[in-house]
């Protein structure tokens, strides 16, 4: 048990003072990029979706 505290001591003191951290202006910029087009990228293949699912349902009507 005190290897596991020691190894979340020492995380914690390379996070506080080795990693370089991207300020918080880029960071918030690019959650937004990310979230549009994530947002873009789903309504994208919702669309595609949506017309195979029509086409699929199409054939088998007319072969029904």
């Amino acid at each position: 048990m005190a290897g596991f505290i020691t190894y979340v001591k020492e995380s914690f003191e390379e996070l506080k003072n080795h990693v370089t951290w991207t300020p918080w202006p880029e960071a918030q910029r690019l959650t937004v990029v990310v979230a549009v087009f994530s947002i873009i990228f789903s309504l994208a293949i919702w669309g595609v979706d949506t017309v195979f699912s029509k086409a699929v349902k199409a054939y088998f009507s007319w072969i029904g």
